[in-house]
């Protein structure tokens, strides 16, 4: 019988996983799916759904896309997108216009509205977590969470 110690064959017979990284993988998952769930609820965006907020951000980030590119970057099918610009249009929070390169498609770009959107969303997120490391956490414990969050962007990079 193993030791609890040793490493485990991955199920893909790939290579050996660690029991620490076993162990690692899952307290990340479960402890970033605790945190989505507690900033999801500081930034209450008046009745968006997360794949709503996830447009206004991602057009944030990247700037104005085709719905498709929209779609493919998130990952759901066209209609699904569809439908759910058509909410962020009529809430007006994005607006779509002909692509000056190519007039047969439409760029969807963030209204002054949606931008204030995001802002204050991410605004009221930063705000509560930066509130409870410092009430929560000691000096030095912050530091651990700043050291340990370059590891975990390095992860998310790969």
């Amino acid at each position: 019988m193993a030791s609890r110690s040793t490493t485990r064959v991955a199920t893909d017979g790939s290579h050996a996983i660690a029991p620490t990284a076993g162990r690692a993988a899952h307290d990340i998952r479960v402890t970033f799916s605790r945190l989505r769930r507690r900033l999801r609820d500081v930034a209450e965006l008046d009745g968006l759904t997360p794949s709503q907020t996830a447009v206004l951000s991602r057009l944030l980030g990247d700037g104005d896309a085709t719905a498709s590119a929209l779609a493919a970057g998130e990952q759901v099918r066209p209609q699904s997108m569809a439908a759910t610009l058509a909410v962020l249009e009529e809430r007006g929070l994005v607006e779509r216009r002909p692509d000056p390169t190519d007039g047969r498609r439409q760029l969807v770009s963030l209204t002054t509205a949606g931008r204030s959107r995001i802002d204050v969303s991410r605004a009221a997120r930063e705000e509560w977590l930066s509130r409870a490391l410092t009430d929560h956490f000691t000096e030095a414990e912050r530091r651990t969470v700043i050291d340990a969050m370059v590891l975990l962007d390095r992860l998310a990079r790969r």
